[in-house]
């Protein structure tokens, strides 16, 4: 059967195909088994150095949540902070006015260019300079502000784009009917632009989480990955047990993030189906009149 996108498979091409897999998933489990010979070897499977994390709660208690705590801390704050200065810095960027939108572009590249462990490292050295923040909140904040500053840049980018690659004709119409730049901005742009932008927002998420693990390896932020190497050392050097429990957790929760990320995504496109109606002058009128809190004529043409 053929498509688009491909032509049906010959006799000697689903042979060919079938020797790739074969071949491949022989491959795999030769890697698997030398994986797991090694770490047999090394004595690295014993049940010793897992049994923490599946008898008791004490590894769980005193290492892996307050952590996970952590790096959900300086996620969050990150996310609450990141998300509308990157929104504002996108939207200043497509201004008319060159006095607003060449200090936000600089900005953006300029933040956008340092890789995000300096940010965090100055920042430290900042708040320990001309601050007053205790010693032990400042790789807090430091994380915090790295990670804002940098993906507020890349969000901006990303609002930005999803803006630019609307139709024109979407701008066009609504100056048509006679919106303004901001009612253009808010009530037709943006809500469309949400949909195309949420993977990749999700995406520069996703990067946020995992980079709070930069803290707690060079700021000594008390985060989920530093605790894993203060968890192994009390258990007998448990290594690949303790990095195997955190590595999966970081799975879940970035899982978790997509998967709704995804929900929201299909639901926003199911309601932004359009019902075919078209707005006239006198719905215009109404738009306006909420506007400036009154009622607003507009000439008919």
């Amino acid at each position: 059967m053929s498509s688009v996108l491909y032509d049906a498979q010959g006799p000697r091409a689903k042979r060919r195909n079938a020797v790739f897999t074969v071949v491949f998933l022989l491959a795999l489990a030769a890697l698997l088994w030398w994986v797991f010979s090694t770490l047999n070897d090394k004595g690295q499977l014993e049940w010793a150095l897992w049994k923490p994390f599946f008898t008791g709660t004490e590894a769980w208690t005193t290492y892996i949540w307050p952590g996970l705590q952590n790096t959900l801390k300086a996620a969050v704050l990150a996310v609450v902070i990141a998300l509308p200065l990157g929104a504002v810095l996108g939207i200043a960027r497509l201004s008319d006015h060159a006095w607003v939108r060449v200090p936000a572009g600089v900005v953006v590249e300029f933040f956008r260019a340092i890789p995000v462990l300096v940010l965090m490292i100055f920042g430290l050295a900042l708040f320990a300079e001309y601050t007053s923040v205790s010693s032990d909140d400042r790789p807090l904040y430091a994380v915090v502000t790295g990670l804002v500053l940098y993906n507020a840049s890349v969000l901006a980018e990303i609002v930005r784009a999803g803006i630019l690659s609307l139709p024109k004709g979407q701008s066009e119409a609504a100056m048509a009917i006679g919106l303004r730049k901001n009612q253009l901005m808010r009530l037709v742009l943006l809500p469309q632009a949400v949909t195309a932008m949420l993977p990749a927002i999700v995406s520069q998420l996703v990067v946020i989480v995992k980079d709070t693990a930069l803290g707690g390896a060079v700021l000594t932020f008390p985060e989920l990955l530093a605790s894993a190497n203060t968890m192994s050392g009390y258990y007998g050097a448990n290594v690949i047990a303790s990095f195997t429990v955190v590595a999966v957790l970081f799975i879940a929760l970035n899982f978790a993030l997509t998967s709704f990320a995804s929900w929201l995504e299909a639901r926003l496109r199911r309601s932004k189906r359009s019902t075919g109606a078209v707005l006239g002058v006198e719905d215009v009128d109404d738009i306006n009149a909420a506007e400036v809190g009154g009622p607003h004529k507009t000439d008919g043409v």
